[in-house]
């Protein structure tokens, strides 16, 4: 791992070091007691229930994750355990994360015996659904009456489907008119609009009669469009009815826009629809023509009212505008949009290009300068097209070593730590989250920088990528880790260090352990067959998805498959990059239908939203990780070459830009890698 600059080494960050040291580390030998807490919460979370007790002896309360052991052995007597054991607990480890899971656990078993007066004694507030509502069913067992607004509000004000817990609250609010009939159907149209069937129908049960019949229209129309439109021949013009068909059209529209544009054919002239709703069906056909790339698009898009119009359905006009090579309407596409995205540097930049290619460049030239002031994708862009350096202001983080020191006596943090060594990272990360609350702002950062400083680099980048004023602090978010690995292996599959780095952070955010819903792992989010495979081409240890949370052998196959994914696109890091998120048959469609576009243009164009964000946060990481490494960087442009074009990765002699700190107006200061 790289060494801290000079001017990140001081007197504070040691101060905190040590003050962690202090408070977490009393025990000679560390590693024998990492290896005994594991004995120990193994053998507590099974029977016989008190053998733990002789694996653990001599570690005891001195060890920051001792709790856990104590909670894993009550835990697994939770349907016998008695109040006095769990409030021994909770006093001897106050206003900490595992009293705070006995708790839940013990409220949930009280909850399922119906022992509701143990339960509102030990309550506390919590964000678990499930146990809010639990504890409205002790108030109401008591005898207590529900308010709508102080009680179920934040419960059923939202759209997506609650625990079952809940279920039994919402039929005595509903019975004792708390639940009336305008807030249940509030909650369905809610629930249709967000396109939540089960939400709808769940909401839909509670009524009854005509409001029942009408409800469960709107149901089936979310589950079963197709099956409704052909019905809502023979129905009535109603208002509940135009209602079901709206959400239906709506819904049926995302999935297939040209079934969905027939059935709106035949059943528009039927009924006689209001504004909202016409609204609603021409705003998702308008929407999806376009995300389909569908011929008539553009004149969908610009046909729709005003009031029907919104910022997806204007973005797109300004996309299908362009991918038509059609300047002056992309023009008139981004004079409509509205005042916020009109501010958003991504339009801005677009807006600059559409000039320049009308050879509008007086127009153009002061958009490009000023836009090359952003630190982003677009800013780099600018910068290249107007021949400027590129504008980073890294700024560093202030000590403040009496918060440090609390900071190295904090538990909570203690534990997280602690698990961090012990590889435990999920519930590293939960201890973590639990001490944040605790924090204020200046002590969160410099908890988050002390994450860094240890190596582990997710938190930090989660703490500094989200708040404006940290997000200048480019050191702990784009952590150069495994650097002589990463430059390594790169270097082995052909492609630029700057790249792979880019790709881990834009794939993981450094959390080692990542693990998405399409099945991908790791660092650089590689899926098992592909890792099976190039494994065994490249003659690498691998038996099976489990190993890919090992950083080491992630960037291994992780770079060797990046180079493998450019040799595809002639090298080009750009459509090897859309292909790393979206795949090549996507990739391929978009070619055949798009590929004389520049690579701006083509980006921006890029059907799925998120690759479209893929592509260019990862040449923005490319771009700030080349600078970290080396000071100065290979223009952006040069890593976007035109379809059909190769790219070559750059050498000692490939030509660089500088980088500078220059806000608009003011002198120029050189800024330093870090």
């Amino acid at each position: 791992m790289r060494l801290p600059p000079r001017h990140w080494r001081l007197p504070w960050f040691g101060l905190l070091c040590a003050a962690f040291a202090a408070s977490a580390l009393q025990a000679a030998d560390r590693a024998t007691e990492r290896v005994q807490f594991r004995a120990a919460l193994a053998a507590a979370s099974r029977p016989p229930e008190d053998a733990w007790k002789k694996v653990a002896v001599g570690l005891d309360a001195h060890y920051p994750l001792y709790p856990y052991i104590e909670l894993a052995a009550l835990r697994l007597r939770i349907a016998k355990l008695e109040r006095g054991e769990v409030e021994r607990f909770l006093t001897r480890w106050p206003d900490s994360l595992p009293a705070n899971d006995l708790r839940d656990a013990y409220l949930r078993e009280l909850a399922r015996r119906g022992d509701w007066a143990t339960f509102r004694a030990l309550w506390k507030k919590s964000s678990e659904r499930d146990l809010q509502c639990d504890e409205l069913q002790a108030r109401l067992a008591a005898g207590a009456k529900l308010d709508y607004a102080n009680d179920l509000d934040s419960l059923w004000a939202g759209a997506r489907a609650l625990p079952s817990a809940c279920d039994p609250v919402f039929l005595a609010a509903r019975s004792a008119g708390v639940l009336t009939d305008a807030r249940v159907g509030e909650r369905l149209q809610r629930a249709a609009a967000s396109g939540y069937a089960e939400t709808a129908a769940n909401a839909a049960s509670m009524l009854t009669g005509a409001d029942r019949a009408a409800a469960d229209r709107i149901v089936a129309a979310l589950r079963d469009p197709a099956l409704t439109f052909e019905k809502a021949k023979t129905w009535a013009d109603e208002p509940h009815t135009r209602e079901a068909i709206a959400y239906g059209l709506a819904r049926y529209a995302r999935r297939n826009s040209a079934a969905a544009e027939t059935a709106w054919a035949d059943l528009q002239t039927r009924f006689k629809w209001d504004a909202a709703q016409k609204n609603r069906v021409l705003n998702a056909l308008a929407l999806y023509r376009a995300t389909s790339y569908s011929p008539d698009a553009l004149a969908r898009l610009k046909a729709l009212p005003a009031d029907a119009a919104d910022d997806a359905t204007r973005e797109w006009r300004v996309r299908i505008a362009l991918t038509s090579g059609d300047y002056q309407e992309t023009l008139a596409a981004l004079d409509v949009m509205s005042a916020p995205q009109q501010a958003d540097s991504r339009w801005r930049y677009l807006r600059a290009r559409v000039l320049s290619k009308l050879d509008h460049n007086a127009e153009a030239t002061p958009i490009l300068t000023e836009v090359a002031h952003e630190a982003n994708f677009y800013g780099f862009l600018a910068a290249d097209w107007s021949d400027q350096p590129y504008t980073i202001c890294a700024r560093t983080l202030a000590g403040d070593p009496k918060t440090e020191a609390a900071l190295g006596s904090q538990a909570d943090l203690a534990r997280a730590f602690e698990f961090r060594e012990l590889n435990m990272l999920p519930e590293a990360r939960r201890e973590w989250n639990f001490a944040m609350t605790k924090l204020d702002e200046n002590q969160r950062r410099l908890a988050a920088d002390a994450a860094y400083r240890r190596g582990w680099y997710d938190r930090a980048v989660f703490a500094f990528s989200a708040d404006p004023e940290t997000q200048r602090l480019y050191e702990q978010r784009f952590p150069l880790g495994m650097e002589n690995q990463v430059k390594r292996e790169s270097r082995q599959a052909g492609i630029d260090p700057a790249w792979a780095y880019a790709i881990i952070r834009a794939e993981s955010a450094w959390m080692t352990d990542a693990h998405s819903g399409a099945d991908a792992y790791g660092l650089m989010q590689l899926l098992p067959g592909v890792a099976k495979q190039l494994a065994k081409a490249e003659k690498l240890p691998y038996s099976n998805a489990q190993d890919l949370f090992d950083p080491a052998l992630n960037v291994q196959l992780g770079t060797r498959f990046l180079g493998k994914m450019a040799d595809k696109y002639e090298g080009s890091p750009w459509l090897a990059s859309a292909a790393y998120n979206a795949g090549e048959a996507p990739v391929g469609r978009w070619l055949d239908a798009r590929g004389a576009l520049d690579p701006d243009f083509f980006i921006e164009t890029i059907p799925y939203k998120e690759t479209r964000e893929y592509v260019s946060s990862v040449l923005a990481f490319s771009v700030i990780y080349d600078w970290r490494m080396n000071g100065t960087v290979l223009a952006l442009s040069a890593r976007m070459p035109r379809i059909g074009r190769a790219y070559q990765t750059p050498t000692a002699q490939t030509p660089r830009k500088a980088v500078v700190c220059a806000a608009p107006n003011a002198p120029a200061v050189a800024s330093a890698p870090h």
